[in-house]
């Protein structure tokens, strides 16, 4: 199932993972049934898998057929009852999403789509969305990704050759921040400048 949270998992891929533990316990819990009478049905629920899967990553049309399709809930500042009724969502779960996204008043919200992983997605009204550097024609400077150096006291040394640095800088570094043994670090992450900041283990 990938990496995947159980949260945004597929219906079909939640009732493959119930089924598989369900499997699992049956020759546990009897020692009269045979060790392999249980694997047999799991391979087969694990090819399935693979193949609903697969199906549903090469056709659009399988797609919607094993995934379903994204629900709007309110469209244009307009709660659709009907299709609240057919998603059997009430009004109190819509307003406790919006609430969890940071929208307490419906009336900020044009579109509430519901996903089919079960989350529901919020694009709020022009007037209330969030201002941009591009709205106030500001050019911010590139962040770029920091990268991890060190984590939980073990030196990613892959990091350090794309960031470019050797041992002697990191060793540097790490005095500048008062570290005299690498174990103590938890995280040092490394930004785009070239400034390291560490993270020690209390």
């Amino acid at each position: 199932m990938g990496k995947q949270q159980i949260g945004q998992l597929q219906p079909y891929e939640l009732v493959v993972a119930i089924m598989i533990a369900d499997l699992v316990a049956v020759p546990m819990q009897n020692k009269g049934i045979p060790l392999l009478t249980g694997i047999i049905p799991i391979f087969t629920l694990l090819i399935s898998q693979l193949f609903l899967s697969y199906i549903s990553m090469k056709s659009l049309r399988g797609r919607e057929m094993i995934c379903g399709k994204p629900t709007v809930l309110i469209d244009k500042g307009k709660i659709l009852t009907k299709e609240l009724q057919k998603e059997r969502y009430n009004i109190n779960d819509l307003l406790e999403e919006l609430r969890v996204m940071g929208y307490p008043n419906i009336a900020d919200v044009e579109y509430a789509i519901l996903e089919t992983n079960g989350c529901l997605s919020v694009i709020p009204k022009v007037d209330k969305r969030p201002v941009t550097p591009n709205d106030l024609n500001i050019k911010p400077q590139y962040e770029g990704l920091p990268l991890p150096i060190i984590i939980d006291g073990n030196i990613i040394h892959q990091n350090m050759k794309i960031a470019n640095v050797d041992m002697k800088w990191l060793n540097d570094q790490l005095k500048m921040w008062n570290v005299n043994n690498i174990e103590n670090v938890i995280l040092a992450s490394l930004d785009p400048n070239k400034v390291l900041t560490v993270y020690k283990k209390e």
